[in-house]
């Protein structure tokens, strides 16, 4: 083999090698310090691709857990003035016993008890506009969401009659699953026929002249709330009977079940989705995220190589100086 200075094949091939494992080095160094196992588009496309969909998902799937948080919060709140209004309508009742089965009362006895029943109905019309965040807890009319109409609420009434919230509970938003919420039909509830006290009777609204509303085919029927005019019952008024306020806290339970109902559904439907999530974010670190130990190794293996190849670019560079024997 010649002796030549111009072209010495031994310094490129290892300047080459030497190029070679200070990319690899590099790139393993990049890799370790950012946790990922592609930081850059041409290590793995197809994975690529994957992980940002993964991710995105993963991020619309925050969304719904807040609203499905969100749902949970409105249906506690609401469930708590139920509560509260179940224990107006108990006091209610107590009042109309106090009022009107005891012979020790006087008129201006009954009269104190007149004033503070009056004051609770007025207290069942103010919980009825209560709201979250701006939102209405409860219903007056029917209609969808926010645009409600001049139909009135229907007790017990199917979905078309009832003003319903929907919160998504899956990254897909409105082409995936759902919760209804509904916003009970309090006044509703608090309306009942004198003629028949039978949940079953309230049906078809009508408002009367002083703006209660009025349930039922026939009889005389009772709100006990306040209407908007201010216009309450007395514990005098007639037929204002114990059945009433027993069918009034029967009609409470059951708007509680139903929003009891929708707090369960949104419980499991968070449950849900914090078992995805953990699952998806555990399926994407498989895929895009690297293996240290894997790594460490490539690190110390490419280091040594650089230093390697380093080393032997020094030593190809030293041939040159048998020829610098010979030229002596």
């Amino acid at each position: 083999m010649p002796l030549t200075i111009s072209n010495n094949s031994a310094v490129a091939s290892a300047s080459y090698y030497l190029g070679k494992n200070q990319q690899a080095l590099q790139h393993s160094i990049k890799k370790l310090a950012s946790g990922k196992r592609i930081i850059s588009p041409n290590d793995d496309p197809g994975t690529l691709s994957v992980v940002m969909k993964l991710n995105a998902a993963v991020n619309r799937m925050a969304g719904a857990k807040n609203n499905v948080q969100n749902g949970i919060s409105f249906t506690e709140i609401q469930d708590g003035m139920l509560e509260t209004v179940g224990r107006i309508v108990g006091r209610m009742a107590e009042l109309k016993g106090m009022a009107s089965q005891d012979p020790m009362k006087s008129s201006q006895d009954v009269e104190s008890y007149n004033n503070e029943f009056r004051d609770l109905q007025k207290q069942l019309r103010d919980i009825n506009k209560s709201t979250f965040n701006g939102v209405s807890l409860f219903a007056d009319f029917a209609g969808t969401k926010d645009n409600v109409t001049t139909d009135k609420v229907k007790f017990k009434g199917d979905d078309q009659a009832d003003n319903i919230i929907e919160i998504f509970t899956s990254c897909d938003g409105s082409a995936g699953t759902k919760v209804s919420l509904y916003r009970s039909g309090l006044l509703s509830a608090l309306t009942i026929s004198g003629g028949s006290v039978d949940s079953a009777s309230i049906a078809n609204a009508n408002e009367s002249a002083s703006g209660v509303k009025v349930y039922g085919g026939g009889g005389r029927s009772y709100g006990l709330f306040a209407a908007e005019d201010g216009t309450t019952i007395s514990l005098g008024q007639s037929n204002l009977s114990m059945a009433i306020f027993e069918q009034a806290v029967a009609n409470i339970a059951y708007l509680r079940a139903q929003s009891g109902g929708g707090l369960s559904r949104l419980s499991f439907a968070a449950e849900s989705l914090a078992a995805m999530e953990t699952n998806m974010r555990s399926a994407i670190g498989r895929v895009e995220d690297v293996d240290i130990a894997l790594e460490s190794a490539n690190l110390a293996k490419y280091s040594i190589l650089t230093q390697a190849s380093a080393a032997m670019v020094a030593q190809a560079n030293s041939t040159n100086d048998v020829a610098l024997m010979l030229l002596r």
